[in-house]
């Protein structure tokens, strides 16, 4: 196999995440514990290398996407792919416990951000800034239908990557589940829940929210304990996600020094 057709780029489609092109990078870069969010691979090709990426692929959380040669044609930077194109997170993901033990160690109640499928990376990025800042102890993102952790998000974070652990889950609800068997509750942001003012927002937390165009999904919303509401007195009925986040985790800052 040529192994100069083999390359390590960066590619602004999925929010500039680094790219890995080529059968044995491909493979290397899973051998070496690197984070592949998503593997693109040829529909059809069921050789020696690219059975051993699928292999590889599988034992992680990767999206595998099989399409056409022209999709990947399309996607690739050098043109010379091999049939295998792979998106590296920028940055290493936590686990949910590494949070918990964090918030252990500051003798804090939890406090953690839940983000259901934002998909775009300033959004992230600013959410994990303001997440840094207002001392919450990590953010939890999920594996499907959301941005991960691409050279975008961590820019738009200014550093906060290297301070808040970040983890993506297979299922938020399950996720969220298993976390209030540990004590936590959840608030989701919704315009139709009670004023944020009037709640009690103290206590071991997780604040929900929801991509920049639905929401928080059904499901999700179903699974929290309550919903609070940002008051807002313009024209428009929304605000930006990463908006939303830093006015809703403030008032749990605000809420919890004034218990003190």
């Amino acid at each position: 196999m040529d192994k100069e057709k083999e390359s390590l780029n960066t590619v602004g489609e999925e929010g500039e995440a680094l790219t890995i092109e080529g059968r044995n990078a491909v493979i290397e870069a899973f051998r070496s514990g690197k984070t592949i969010d998503k593997l693109f691979i040829l529909d059809g090709c069921k050789d020696g290398p690219i059975s051993t990426i699928l292999r590889e692929a599988k034992k992680g959380d990767t999206i595998i996407k099989f399409v056409a040669k022209e999709r990947l044609d399309q996607i690739s930077a050098t043109g010379k792919h091999q049939g295998v194109i792979a998106y590296a997170a920028a940055y290493k993901y936590s686990e949910v416990e590494d949070m918990l033990k964090l918030a252990k160690e500051r003798g804090e109640d939890p406090f953690l951000i839940i983000l259901d499928g934002i998909e775009d990376p300033h959004n992230l990025g600013a959410i994990i800034r303001t997440a840094n800042q207002a001392g919450a102890h990590g953010v939890i993102i999920p594996k499907q239908r959301a941005v991960g952790l691409t050279a975008t998000v961590a820019r738009t974070s200014a550093g906060a990557l290297n301070y808040t652990p970040v983890a993506k889950v297979t299922n938020i609800v399950r996720t969220m589940e298993e976390l209030k068997k540990q004590g936590l509750w959840f608030v989701c942001a919704d315009m139709d829940g009670e004023v944020m003012y009037k709640q009690n927002l103290t206590g071991p937390i997780g604040l929900v929210i929801g991509n920049e165009g639905e929401g928080v999904g059904r499901l999700v919303k179903e699974t929290c304990d309550f919903t609070a509401s940002i008051p807002m007195k313009g024209q428009i009925d929304s605000l930006n996600a990463s908006v939303a986040a830093g006015i809703l985790s403030y008032e749990i800052v605000r809420q919890r020094l004034n218990k003190k």
